[in-house]
């Protein structure tokens, strides 16, 4: 199709007549869909059905010999520390298996710098006025809102294809006011980005104001690949590693969970750090709870013993994922091409797909489907505040709704993104 920049005013007004005949097509078919959250399927849940299966025949005893009903290992059972250590590519010492969230850790992670500090702080974090936290984006909402809460400042980071803008982030840090940064490095929540080494190593390396600045390192999709030949996985070092080497070990607090794995919300979440940051988050997790659900943990283990047990069950996760990301994708190219309307970026894995759409059109495209009775993640959510300079971006989340589903939300967001951009172009 012709870029709408192209068109004449006359070519325009026809193209948006056009889509306004297909707008009313669409409301006349009263659809109610949900594309605003990256939920497993009903299908991929049922694959993790019979996770507590093993236990009826099971010793409930761990490898160490601690009995897995009872009271002890604080720490997380060694067998799960192992797993999760294999998926992090790191030591089964520098892993806490907590709970199902991750973003649980998260918070009470940044609490206990509130309260107390970290063991190399000068003073807990909340006697710190003025305090910022840096946030790449477009990013996770979910992230931003925990330090919104707890009274950062947050700066907003553009992300490239390789990571976040080093050049503005190694300027930034200076600052001995920013105590921190969100990362989402394999994969990132929503453009689907990987980190190069070059980002993870200067992340690592860089010298910062803060000697207590910490990166919170969300390896959320860390195996979540939509594909299973390896020149189309992303992956990312070993950033403890590149702690370590650049002289900077207690730099990352890493996280992990199986919230896309087994079931979303039961499943089980690791903190992954050096020695020095563990031993600190023990002495206040030590008191704060007498251990996590090992059960849960032993169940795990059971049902997926180790990484290949892991690969093998992601792959299943994929042959339901990947054939909806396609059809997204194969839409939004037939509709969308050439127009110059809308730009996006095509994932190796993860769960969203994120969209540009026309500048200053984002809100009312988001506005137009829901007329339409499509829900999209609101405008906005992606950034610091709920806030988007460019009013621009759109998180799609297609892994929950079946494919003629997507076909029919995928056509609405595409028809409502080329109204809104065709009358932002004739009003300028």
């Amino acid at each position: 199709m012709k870029s709408f920049k192209e068109m004449s005013a006359e070519e325009l007004m026809a193209e948006k007549e056009a889509l306004l005949k297909r707008v009313e097509e669409f409301r006349a078919a009263d659809l109610s869909l949900d594309m605003t959250r990256g939920k497993p399927s009903p299908e991929q849940l049922a694959m993790s059905n019979g996770l507590f299966e093993g236990l009826k025949d099971s010793s409930f005893k761990s490898v160490s010999g601690a009995d897995v009903r009872n009271y002890g290992v604080p720490n997380g059972i060694v067998e799960a520390r192992e797993l999760f250590a294999s998926v992090l590519e790191t030591d089964k010492d520098n892993i806490y298996i907590g709970n199902g969230s991750s973003l649980n850790l998260m918070f009470d992670a940044l609490m206990r710098a509130y309260v107390f500090g970290e063991h190399d702080s000068e003073k807990p974090w909340g006697q710190i006025e003025n305090k910022k936290w840096l946030c790449p984006v477009p990013g996770y909402d979910r992230h931003f809102k925990v330090t919104e809460t707890l009274g950062f400042e947050l700066i907003a980071v553009p992300l490239k294809e390789d990571g976040p803008d080093m050049d503005i982030v190694e300027e930034l840090v200076k600052d001995e006011k920013v105590l921190g940064m969100w990362s989402v490095p394999c994969y990132t929540n929503p453009d689907g980005y990987v980190y190069s080494e070059e980002v993870c190593r200067r992340l690592a390396s860089m010298k910062t104001g803060a000697k207590d600045f910490r990166i919170f390192w969300d390896n959320a999709y860390v195996v979540h690949h939509l594909y299973n030949e390896p020149e189309k996985q992303g992956r990312i070092p070993d950033i403890l590693g590149l702690c370590e080497e650049a002289g900077n070990p207690s730099r990352v607090y890493e996280f992990a969970s199986t919230s896309k794995i087994t079931f979303a919300g039961a499943g089980l979440a690791c903190i992954a750090s050096n020695k020095e940051n563990m031993a600190h988050a023990m002495k206040y997790l030590s008191v704060q709870t007498i251990g996590a659900n090992k059960i849960n943990q032993y169940a795990h283990v059971l049902f997926m013993p180790d990484l290949d047990a892991m690969k093998a069950h992601m792959r299943k996760h994929a042959e339901f994922l990947r054939p909806k990301f396609e059809l997204t994708l194969d839409i939004m190219d037939k509709e969308l091409s050439g127009t110059d309307t809308v730009r996006w970026h095509k994932p190796l894995g993860g769960y969203f797909i994120s969209a540009y759409v026309y500048p200053g059109t984002a809100k009312a495209v988001v506005g137009l489907c829901k007329e339409l009775g499509v829900a999209f993640t609101p405008a906005g959510a992606t950034y610091p505040y709920g806030v988007d300079p460019e009013d621009s971006n759109i998180r799609i989340a297609p892994s929950f709704p079946s494919l003629e589903d997507i076909k029919k939300a995928i056509e609405v967001f595409c028809v409502c993104a080329k109204l809104k951009a065709a009358e932002k172009i004739l009003e300028e």
